[in-house]
C-alpha cells in the first residue's frame, strides 16, 4: 500500500499496519515519519525495541532471528531495520522478501531506505514490500515549494508571514531542511503568534543554506539569475571542487544544444526530452529555456566552457582573464539571462 507522508496521521488515527517502509532522501521528514510511527506503536502496546543497521558485516539472519523471538515477559516488540546505502545485496534481497512474507503480529517493523534509484525500484524485494507494507515514499521539497513549506510550518506554530519573509527564508535554508526547521523553531521561541514582520525574519534566520552542484542548472533553466549567483557563490565558499561545478554546468549545455539542434530539425520537444531521459523539475524548465536561449548562444557557451576548462588547469585562455569562478558565474548569468 502506497501512502503519502501528508496522509500519515490520519492513517495512525486509525490503524497500525504490520510493516512500514520509509524512503527518502530528505532526512528531517523520513525522522519526524519514523517518530510518528514509533509514538503510535508505544501507544499500541509495542513497549519493547530493537534497532538493526544494515553495515558490512550485517548478519542478515539477524532481521529473521529478530521476527521469530519473542519478549521474555511477552511484550509486543518494534523492530526496526536501517538500510542506509538502500542496496541490500542479493543475501538482503532474499531475507527481506521472506521477512515480508511471515510478518509476525507480535511486532512492528520500520525500515528506513533512502530514495531509490530507478533500477532498485524494478527488484524483486521492492516490489515484495510494496505488496507487505505501507510504503512511504518522500519526495524532496524542491525550492519551488519551500515558501510554501515554511509558511505550513509557520502555521502550525500560530505564526504567519508575507511571500517577501517565505522567500527570504528559504533562500537561507536551501538545500537544508533540518536548518529550516531549526529556524522556524526559533521564530516560535523568539516571537509571538501572529504575522512575523520582515525585520524580524531577517533578524532572525542565519544562512544556512547548504548548495546542491546539481541543482545549478534547474537556477540556469529557470532563468533565476539571483538564485544562480547565491549557488555560485556557495559553492565557492563551501570549498566545492571546480571541475565537477564546470562539468555540471557543461553537461546541462551540451543538452541544451543537443535538444535545440533537434528542434531545428523539426522533432518534437516531448520526444527529444524522453531520449534524453529528461523529467521532474528540468523537464517542466526546459521548454521555457529553449524559448530563451538561441542555438547561437549555446554554441557560443560551449566554447566558452572549453576556454574556462583550460582556466582551470592552468592553460592561458586569451578570452578570459582572472578567477575561473567568476568567468564560470558569467557563463551561467549569461544562459539564465538568455545568451
Amino acid at each position: 500500500m502506497q501512502l503519502r507522508h501528508d496522509a500519515l496521521d490520519t492513517h495512525l488515527g486509525k490503524t497500525l499496519a504490520p510493516l512500514y517502509v520509509i524512503a527518502s532522501d530528505e532526512h528531517l521528514l523520513a525522522l519526524e515519519a519514523a517518530d510518528k510511527i514509533r509514538q503510535a506503536a508505544r501507544a499500541g502496546g509495542f513497549s519493547e525495541r530493537e534497532v538493526l543497521v544494515v553495515e558490512r558485516s550485517f548478519k542478515w539472519g539477524e532481521l529473521l532471528a529478530a521476527n521469530q523471538s519473542q519478549s521474555l515477559f511477552g511484550d509486543k516488540k518494534l523492530i526496526e531495520l536501517r538500510i542506509p546505502t538502500g542496496k541490500p545485496g542479493k543475501d538482503g534481497g532474499q531475507a527481506l522478501q521472506q521477512y515480508a512474507a511471515a510478518l509476525s503480529p507480535d511486532n512492528l517493523t520500520i525500515i528506513t531506505l533512502p530514495k531509490l534509484d530507478w533500477a532498485t525500484q524494478k527488484a524483486a524485494w521492492v516490489a515484495a514490500l510494496q505488496q507487505a507494507a505501507v510504503y512511504i515514499d518522500i519526495p524532496l521539497v524542491e525550492r519551488t515549494q519551500l515558501p510554501g513549506w515554511i509558511g505550513n510550518r509557520l502555521a502550525a506554530q500560530d505564526q504567519n508571514a508575507d511571500r517577501a519573509c517565505l522567500d527570504f527564508i528559504a533562500d537561507r535554508v536551501e538545500g537544508n531542511l533540518l536548518a529550516a526547521h531549526q529556524e522556524i523553531q526559533k521564530l516560535g521561541l523568539l516571537y509571538p503568534p501572529g504575522k512575523l514582520s520582515f525585520e524580524q525574519v531577517h533578524d532572525a534566520v542565519l544562512n544556512v543554506a547548504r548548495y546542491d552542484v546539481f541543482k545549478l542548472n534547474e537556477a540556469m533553466l529557470a532563468g533565476d539569475a539571483a538564485r544562480l549567483t547565491r549557488m555560485m557563490e556557495g559553492l565557492k565558499g563551501e570549498g566545492e571542487a571546480l571541475p565537477l561545478v564546470l562539468w555540471a554546468l557543461t553537461e546541462e549545455i551540451r543538452t541544451l544544444l543537443k535538444i535545440k539542434s533537434g528542434v531545428a530539425q523539426g522533432k518534437p520537444v516531448g520526444v527529444l526530452l524522453k531520449e534524453y531521459r529528461i523529467w521532474g523539475p528540468r523537464e517542466r524548465l526546459m521548454e521555457p529555456a529553449l524559448r530563451r536561449i538561441s542555438l547561437a548562444a549555446l554554441q557560443d557557451a560551449l566554447r566558452q566552457a572549453a576556454l574556462i576548462d583550460r582556466m582551470v588547469k592552468g592553460l592561458r585562455a586569451r578570452s578570459f582573464a582572472g578567477d575561473p569562478w567568476d568567468a564560470l558565474s558569467q557563463l551561467g548569468l549569461t544562459l539564465a539571462r538568455g545568451g
